[in-house]
């Protein structure tokens, strides 16, 4: 079940997909996240430790995380939706956390994220001190630059496979950055990232 997309799911088989483990998995994995951070930077203060635990929790490193110990390999998605979530891997891999923990119990399933995921992954910690937050970090730059940063919707609009949003940033009214995506937050995050790429070129 934690490996069946919701597209390759229909009417009552609806409830046999990932959906469910995912919003299980995802609280799951924040709890051990928090565990794992805390003994990791015994020195470090709260506020370091809450912004870890985004890093590491969020879509964009799930992805990664998810890609690297395979499941993109035998995740049962259709193409379509595919398209539609950027995040299908990242998100099965919540659901197989809450799969984990509802055959096995939060202890084992605490033990296997620590060492075969958190404590396995080489770069785990590269992951935790970057930022895929471009938003967040265009907004930092043009707060230290004195610079004006807008984001606008420029169209939503309804598709086949959903709702589909194009963004762009503008730096002191002009634009710097376009983004596409199913969601007004993905389409800000890619308008950001080009806009990072003009401004710090």
């Amino acid at each position: 079940m934690a490996l069946t997309h919701s597209s390759c799911a229909t009417g009552k088989r609806k409830l046999t997909c990932n959906e469910r483990l995912e919003f299980l998995g995802d609280a799951v994995l924040s709890s051990v996240a928090a565990d794992y951070l805390y003994h990791r930077f015994g020195r470090e203060r709260e506020g370091f430790l809450s912004k870890s635990r985004s890093r590491l929790v969020c879509r964009e490193s799930l992805n990664d995380i998810a890609v690297k110990i395979g499941l993109d390999k035998i995740v049962e998605v259709s193409e379509l939706g595919h398209q539609h979530n950027s995040y299908v891997f990242g998100n099965a891999f919540e659901a197989l956390v809450g799969a984990i923990y509802i055959d096995r119990g939060y202890d084992y399933c605490r033990l296997f994220l620590l060492e075969r995921v958190f404590g396995a992954i080489p770069d785990v910690e590269s992951i935790i001190v970057s930022d895929n937050n471009f938003k967040s970090r265009l907004i930092e730059w043009s707060q230290k630059e004195h610079r004006q940063v807008s984001f606008v919707l420029c169209s939503e609009e309804q598709r086949s496979d959903g709702p589909y949003f194009i963004s762009e940033v503008l730096v002191d009214g002009e634009i710097k950055g376009h983004g596409e995506g199913f969601s007004k937050r993905e389409s800000q995050q890619r308008a950001a990232q080009e806009a990072l790429g003009y401004v710090l070129g």
